[in-house]
């Protein structure tokens, strides 16, 4: 019985060219890039959206918060609204938690 590895068997395989350096990078970049315009980008324009209707609140407006309440701002300051949410019940809010402005006249159908 041979013990001994065989010097022909214990030499390694030659190396595989792997792929030259930027066709080896073309899937990462294109990976980061569907994620940016699919998850990042869309993410952005929400946010920003959002911010120009937090600074355009103005009394009498509208709004539904993220809590859902519904009703109308009687007060604004620089970080928090007050809104009229049923007949002499007022409730003070921070600006970001409004969701959105509702159409004039939203109130009167509840």
């Amino acid at each position: 019985m041979n013990f001994f590895i065989n010097d022909a068997m214990a030499e390694a395989a030659p190396a595989a060219a792997g792929p030259g350096g930027l066709t080896g990078l073309l899937f990462p970049i294109g990976l980061i890039l569907i994620l940016y315009f699919f998850m990042i980008r869309p993410q952005v324009k929400r946010q920003k959206a959002h911010r120009a209707l937090v600074e355009s609140l103005k009394k009498g407006d509208e709004v539904q918060t993220t809590g859902g309440l519904m009703g109308r701002i009687t007060e604004v300051g620089e970080n928090f609204v007050k809104v009229d949410v049923a007949d002499g019940l007022e409730v003070t809010i921070r600006r970001i938690a409004v969701e959105a402005v509702m159409p004039k006249g939203t109130l009167k159908e509840l």
